[in-house]
């Protein structure tokens, strides 16, 4: 599905809403020459479930050669998730996991109290011209699993449930949707389903989790009187039996889960209900106390200087 679904721009939704608690625009950052939409964090809202990090990747096309080069940088206190439409990326980290990621597999990479990561585009990928359109979140972990120990699951797209509602292809990409369970071992209640509605298709967003959001990723969709566009994350009210229908057809992202106990601090890579963990994380990283990334040992980034 590409991005022709978008044919207009809709009006802003300002409307109070029974079903709608929030409605969050991405913003645009150029991640060194490639460009992502970012939604969470928001000066809005700090997480939906244990959503802390949301980020589009794409759709972007990259001339033969060129490719995507996320060099070794280290986490703490999360798991990151990675889903895609298109394209292909190689993931490599510091257990020694090596995996290519292609659409519809899951990489579920736990951090806890460190791990390092790059990825990178594979030589054949960059020889026939890099493209790529997917999404990348981190969930933040529950506070007694923040220092867990680092873990990383590879999950193909052919052990991902796959439902099929009338107009609606439903893919549990982690946790629970529709009373189907993903294999992706997750630490608390998750929503995490990709959905493609059919033209004239409308599916009622599973109710079974207490914080839950609808991202738009292709195409327009209606919900409870608002129209929605490409790079809009629609943050529903707890308990509100909500419908999204499409026109033209859209694919759109479920996420979700249960409330996050406890405040939680971002700082760079890092995130943590503690302060003073950050700034160990920062000062470890800065002195090269972080393990290395097989395969991928003489780059890495830089720790900020702000």
């Amino acid at each position: 599905m590409s991005g022709t679904l978008l044919s207009k721009e809709p009006e802003p939704y300002t409307a109070t809403s029974p079903s709608i608690e929030l409605v969050i625009e991405a913003r645009p950052r150029d991640l060194g020459g490639f460009e992502v939409r970012r939604v969470l964090p928001s000066a809005r809202r700090r997480l939906v479930g244990p959503f802390i990090f949301f980020d589009q990747m794409g759709p972007a096309a990259m001339t033969p050669g060129a490719g995507i080069d996320v060099r070794p940088h280290p986490h703490i206190g999360l798991a990151t998730v990675t889903y895609l439409f298109e394209g292909e990326i190689l993931h490599r980290d510091s257990l020694g996991s090596f995996q290519a990621i292609r659409p519809g597999d899951v990489n579920w990479m736990v951090a806890g109290r460190g791990i390092v990561h790059s990825e990178r585009s594979s030589a054949d990928e960059r020889a026939r011209g890099v493209r790529v359109h997917g999404l990348q979140c981190w969930v933040a972990l529950p506070i007694e699993q923040e220092d867990c120990e680092a873990s990383f699951q590879h999950h193909p797209a052919a052990s991902i449930p796959r439902l099929e509602r009338a107009g609606a292809v439903i893919d549990v990409v982690a946790g629970t949707a529709y009373g189907a369970q993903s294999p992706v071992v997750v630490a608390s209640q998750t929503l995490y389903a990709h959905v493609l509605l059919a033209p004239d298709a409308d599916l009622q967003v599973d109710d079974t989790h207490e914080e839950r959001a609808v991202y738009v990723i292709e195409g327009i969709i209606t919900c409870d009187g608002g129209t929605f566009a490409a790079g809009t994350m629609v943050v529903l009210r707890p308990g509100a039996n909500v419908t999204v229908a499409s026109a033209a057809g859209a694919r759109v992202m479920l996420a979700g889960g249960a409330h996050l106990v406890g405040e939680r601090f971002i700082e760079w890579n890092f995130v943590s209900s503690s302060q003073e963990r950050l700034a160990q994380a920062k000062d470890d990283w800065r002195n090269g106390r972080f393990p290395r990334v097989p395969g991928d040992e003489v780059e890495f980034i830089p720790l900020p200087s702000a």
